[in-house]
């Protein structure tokens, strides 16, 4: 039934391993494609993994950094497999304790791990245990409360309900009605203790003393001065939002008055001309060489969060060992070489909760927020802590590690090096950019078109999307501006951005198929092909952009979508890449290969889009939108954007 089951440690050493009987595949192709996919990439929230006709379950065991994988086709149903994986991992662990506990990879491949016969008889009971279990049948109707009731219980009488409600409503009135005379009792009893209680108070006075010192009393605090009360300090003003100062706004609102000045001839113009030419905030930086990465400071707070972290625990610890005394600083002293107790799911729920709160608020999707924190518990599950360490600060240092490692891309896209090596086939560069409608695919597009140029490369743009009203004029004014940037005089007379264009309502596939031609007859270095933008769930308008790409075959397929989005990316981007493998002709269809971030500058830390949409698809973010300009265009910077998502 079972095709494999191996035992290896993380650091790649294969302890023990079974293969099935008639089995002649190796099972190292499945087992890679399971570390590649899932443990590498941080996705242990469930335990199943799919390859090919192989349906894989594993089981992490962190104390001993060992990793238990079993596989066997996906069409049979084995209900005893996730029994019989936590068994095995009992009884492996429980036989070779000493050998997993002595450190080092000799050591491991010294050590003999003789598991067949313990294996083959737990196997043994796991499957005579699946068949002896009952199995269940609907109950007869005999069997079922239903039929044990009579049919006069089931008739509804007239009257009855009303019968009963009033019926109830005199008992409860006649129960309420001497309720009400303990309260005299209770009068009494109250004012008899206030007499004892006045009585305890001034005992051994006589009744003309005890009212005179009560007058005493009176005269004193009527002819004590009064004490005006404390004000209440005044609440602190939060901090007002700073006004932001625009880089291209000019130096004084003088210079955007115009109600005196008249065209060039008036005073003044040619000195805001040179002004224009001299001010570095008017014009375009060199964007040379590899995009500069996004970049998030620390602030304040989370420093000031962290150094009380790090007193509370120290304090923490002073205060157990002031409690335990000698012994205690004796045993804490044992306790930080052995390590604390090792950790549970009950230790971490509270904690993980709190994080899933967290990345939920920071924007992440919440299916995306769980399967995180459901893989770090499986990835915590069973280690030992140190003595210096909580729990809290335990999983969030995983948490983060996590993150960082779903950000940093499988591969590297390097366009730059995949342009040169396109230029030395004497065949131009194809990006094609696709997404939902408003998230600035144009825009971005005429940025990636600057990058290009300020590196030395000729850019062809595509106007395939024929469907929206002023897309090709948007083109057309970048493809102006652009040129004016870089004027044709200064690289040989050639403009360094052509527009192709055919006009609206034709076919977007047929016009990118004439662009490529083009580039290609007029040694064009890259085309990038702008599409129109669509909804996820516009069935037409999927399948026109899965057979443009599927015609075409372009180099990179980049989605752009905007940081905004929440749970709407996760269906975005699983509707956007089923929809190019359904409509694809090919058996391995072309799906998206990398992600666009756009308005990356309007979500300040709530950045949760990027893990939710790298997650979905594992391909990486290639670029950032970070404004509104040619130059506002980045790389992602995994660590700067996990500290963005851990902050406060």
């Amino acid at each position: 039934m079972l095709d494999f089951f191996t035992i290896f440690s993380k650091g790649g050493i294969v302890l023990w391993c079974f293969q099935g009987a008639g089995v002649t595949e190796s099972f190292t192709g499945p087992v890679n494609a399971l570390i590649r996919s899932v443990i590498l990439q941080e996705r242990s929230g469930k335990n199943s993994f799919t390859h090919e006709a192989l349906s894989l379950k594993y089981k992490l065991d962190n104390e001993f950094e060992l990793i238990f994988v079993v596989g066997f086709q996906k069409i049979l149903t084995l209900t005893y497999v996730d029994k019989f994986i936590d068994d095995v991992q009992l009884h492996f662990r429980d036989r070779y304790k000493n050998e997993l506990e002595q450190k080092g990879a000799l050591k491991l491949l010294n050590s003999s791990f003789e598991f067949d016969n313990d294996f083959k008889k737990l196997l043994r009971e796991a499957e005579e245990g699946s068949k002896t279990q009952r199995p269940s049948y609907m109950r007869t109707f005999d069997e079922s409360v239903k039929s044990q009731k009579s049919v006069g219980s089931m008739i509804e009488k007239k009257g009855g309900d009303k019968g009963k409600e009033q019926g109830g409503k005199k008992n409860k009135n006649k129960k309420e009605a001497p309720a009400a005379e303990p309260a005299k009792g209770d009068q009494a009893k109250a004012l008899s203790v206030g007499q004892k209680r006045a009585e305890n108070g001034n005992q051994g006075l006589t009744l003309e003393e005890v009212i005179q010192k009560n007058r005493e009393e009176f005269f004193r605090k009527r002819t004590a001065p009064t004490e005006k009360p404390s004000k209440s300090p005044k609440p602190q003003k939060p901090r007002e939002k700073q006004m932001r100062v625009w880089d291209m706004g000019g130096s004084s609102t003088k210079n955007l008055d115009y109600s005196e000045r008249n065209g060039d001839t008036s005073p003044g113009g040619g000195e805001l001309n040179q002004e224009a030419q001299t001010d570095p905030g008017m014009q375009v930086q060199s964007m040379v060489g590899d995009l500069l990465p996004v970049d998030h400071e620390s602030s304040e707070e989370e420093e000031m969060e962290e150094e009380d972290e790090r007193v509370g625990v120290s304090e923490a610890n002073k205060s157990n060992s002031k409690k335990g005394g000698r012994l205690g600083g004796v045993f804490g002293m044992l306790k930080g070489l052995v390590g604390s107790k090792s950790l549970t799911h009950e230790d971490m729920e509270p904690v993980l909760e709190k994080m899933r709160d967290h990345l939920i608020a920071k924007n992440v999707a919440a299916e995306i927020a769980s399967q995180l924190c459901d893989s770090v518990a499986k990835k915590l599950e069973g280690k030992v802590m140190g003595t210096f360490t909580t729990v809290a600060s335990t999983v969030k240092q995983a948490l983060q590690e996590s993150l960082v490692q779903i950000l940093q891309p499988k591969r590297r896209v390097d366009i730059l090096r995949d342009v040169m090596e396109a230029q030395s086939q004497r065949r131009p560069f194809v990006i094609t950019f696709c997404g939902v409608n408003g998230v600035g695919k144009s825009t971005n597009l005429a940025k990636i078109s600057f990058w290009l140029i300020e590196n030395g490369f000729t850019v062809l743009i595509a106007a395939c999307d024929t469907f929206r009203a002023g897309a090709v004029e948007q083109l057309r004014t970048h493809q102006r501006r652009l040129n004016s940037l870089h004027p044709p005089e200064q690289h040989g007379g050639r403009p360094v951005v052509q527009l192709y264009e055919k006009g609206y309502g034709k076919d977007a596939a047929g016009i990118a198929m004439e662009a490529i031609a083009y580039a290609r007859n007029q040694a064009f270095d890259v085309v990038l092909v702008d599409t129109a933008g669509r909804m996820q769930d516009n069935t037409p308008l999927m399948t026109a952009l899965a057979k443009l790409i599927a015609v075409n075959m372009p180099d990179l397929v980049l989605f752009v979508g905007e940081a905004l989005v929440g749970n709407e990316a996760v269906d975005q981007l699983v509707k956007f890449n089923q929809a190019l493998a359904d409509h694809s002709m090919s058996d391995k269809p072309r799906l998206i290969d990398g992600i666009v971030l756009t308005k990356f500058d309007t979500i300040d830390d709530k950045v949760g889009a990027a893990i939710s949409m790298t997650y979905i698809t594992g391909q990486p973010i290639v670029f950032v939108g970070t404004g509104q300009t040619y130059n506002d265009l980045r790389s992602l910077n995994a660590r700067a954007v996990v500290s963005a998502l851990m902050k406060a």
